[in-house]
């Protein structure tokens, strides 16, 4: 048995079952990869994958329980290489963020450039997707944060660690009616009665904005949604809706627009970052995680990664989360 067949059926596995998809990102051959996970197979004495003709066409009961072990597997050897370059290179290193836009736009940009300026040898990258697709990354070792509201606590192969708490704004024409509003006295009945531009449902929170509307008996009429608060900014400011976006992406003062606070009548959204259990933080990625909320000490973060728990446990109990 070799670590590359595991790396093989593993890849293979999260490439949807494609052996072309999967040679093209791991830059070998198809038959090359065909040929080791026979091998591997004949080794062990069962099938992985079920085939028709050439094509693979699902994962066996067997192959599964060989699957998950692989990836445990190779996340170990990540681990081994990570303990060996915090010990011979603490300076070099790389850092992958998985985030979406709000936070990528708004809540990470002072955390990144102070942390840049303080490991210039670290290389960060960063990928904005769904809350899912984020989670999915560090679930399959391609990211080593993910950071969002929604989606983490799905995934049970992720430590998931508080950040802050977050409400909305409601964002208007600066001559719309609702403008001269004095704070407190928006409702939920004159939204619901006018056309909404918010988040794409799984984004942002946006299973809190429509709880709040169905706990109150209203329809909201939301006639465009999108992934980007600048997105939503960009239609309100033509006048096709009324804007609901998190707080953090609604300056007091923009161009054109007016920013109305309406945390009194949402309840508040969570923001976590998830770690895949078992991972190896290296110093500067614990310095990352205490940069982005203080409260993330060495002590409390090693604590629940050592735990594999998360944001309920009694790790965080004595913390009073941020309001951003």
């Amino acid at each position: 048995m070799k670590l590359q067949q595991l790396r093989y059926v593993w890849e293979v596995s999260r490439n949807n079952l494609n052996v072309s998809a999967t040679a093209q990102s791991l830059f070998t051959s198809q038959p090359g990869i065909s040929k080791q996970i026979r091998l591997l197979e004949g080794e062990l004495g069962i099938e992985i994958f079920a085939r028709s003709g050439k094509h693979l066409t699902r994962v066996t009961p067997a192959g599964q329980a060989v699957i998950e072990l692989a990836g445990q597997v190779l996340h170990t050897v990540e681990n081994i290489k990570q303990v060996a370059q915090e010990h011979s290179n603490e300076a070099r290193g790389e850092l992958t963020i998985a985030t979406t836009h709000t936070q990528a736009r708004y809540a990470l940009p002072p955390v990144i450039q102070a942390f840049g300026e303080r490991y210039p040898g670290i290389a960060l990258h960063m990928h904005q997707s769904d809350p899912r697709q984020i989670a999915q990354l560090v679930v399959d070792g391609k990211a080593d944060f993910a950071i969002c509201t929604e989606a983490l606590a799905l995934f049970n192969d992720l430590v998931v660690l508080p950040l802050y708490q977050w409400n909305r704004s409601v964002l208007v024409p600066e001559q719309h009616p609702l403008a001269t509003l004095a704070p407190g006295e928006l409702t939920l009945e004159a939204l619901a009665d006018l056309p909404l531009i918010t988040y794409t449902r799984g984004f942002t929170g946006r299973s809190q904005l429509d709880s709040a509307f169905r706990k109150m008996g209203l329809s909201p009429n939301v006639v465009l949604t999108a992934a980007d608060a600048d997105v939503i900014k960009t239609y309100v400011r033509l006048g096709m809706g009324i804007g609901i976006v998190a707080h953090m992406a609604a300056p007091s003062q923009e161009e054109g627009l007016v920013a109305i606070d309406a945390s009194h009548l949402f309840d508040s959204s969570l923001t976590s970052v998830g770690i895949r259990r078992g991972t190896f933080l290296r110093r500067y990625m614990l310095d990352f995680l205490e940069r982005l909320a203080p409260h993330l000490t060495r002590e409390r973060v090693e604590a629940a990664m050592a735990a594999g728990i998360g944001h309920e446990a009694a790790v965080f109990a004595d913390v009073s989360l941020p309001v951003r």
